[in-house]
């Protein structure tokens, strides 16, 4: 459950509230993501089966995620799997802000 950029789906809020069918976490997962990105996320928003697999995703990871249209348009498994990983603008902020997620692209 490895995401394109390295992030680990299972940790996800989204992931787990989605699996769990859990409102409550959805609701705290919903306010949280509004506030941190500045627009308005309902909790009918937060449901995901993960990055990389078919089913239901979040709307930024669907439509917005920079990297795994990226991806997804150059047809890698996961950022690992591009020349172009270690020199990438977009995923570099992931990768400063979680070295789990650059290590999970080494496996």
């Amino acid at each position: 459950m490895i995401a394109f950029c390295g992030l680990n789906c299972e940790k996800c809020d989204a992931f787990i509230a989605t699996q769990n069918n859990d409102n409550a976490l959805r609701e705290k997962t919903a306010k949280l993501w509004s506030e941190l990105n500045n627009v308005l996320i309902l909790p009918e928003h937060i449901n995901c089966d993960g990055c990389r697999v078919n089913g239901r995703k979040t709307v930024f990871c669907d439509k917005l995620c920079p990297i795994r249209q990226c991806a997804m348009q150059k047809g890698v498994e996961t950022c690992g799997k591009c020349p172009e990983m270690e020199q990438c603008p977009k995923i570099a902020m992931v990768h400063a802000n979680n070295t789990e997620a650059k290590n999970n692209l080494k496996v």
